[in-house]
């Protein structure tokens, strides 16, 4: 068996290159209609904006989908409902879901 052969498959590099098309100048171009290529995407927010262990405010939460997009409102709506982030009804915090 060759070493080449015993490398894990490159799936996650393949996201990380997808995802980074979507961007320019550290700007999100578009936000996606394709369902898989959203949820790429969102993946990759909750991962790059959010630590797992702490909550946010949905000031917070905007203050920092605003560094990659004006429509917060929206990447913030699709995060919750993806299960990224995760709120009480009340919508007083907001946390890293799966």
């Amino acid at each position: 068996m060759s070493e080449q052969s015993a490398l894990p498959p490159q799936q996650p590099v393949r996201r990380t290159h997808q995802v980074s098309a979507l961007f320019t100048h550290g700007r999100l171009v578009t936000i996606p209609r394709k369902q898989a290529r959203l949820e790429q995407l969102l993946v990759h927010l909750a991962e790059t904006l959010f630590a797992r262990d702490r909550s946010y405010t949905e000031q917070e939460v905007n203050e920092a989908l605003l560094t990659v997009h004006e429509d917060c409102s929206a990447l913030r709506r699709h995060l919750v409902v993806a299960g990224l982030l995760v709120r009480p009804r009340d919508g007083s915090s907001y946390r890293r879901g799966r």
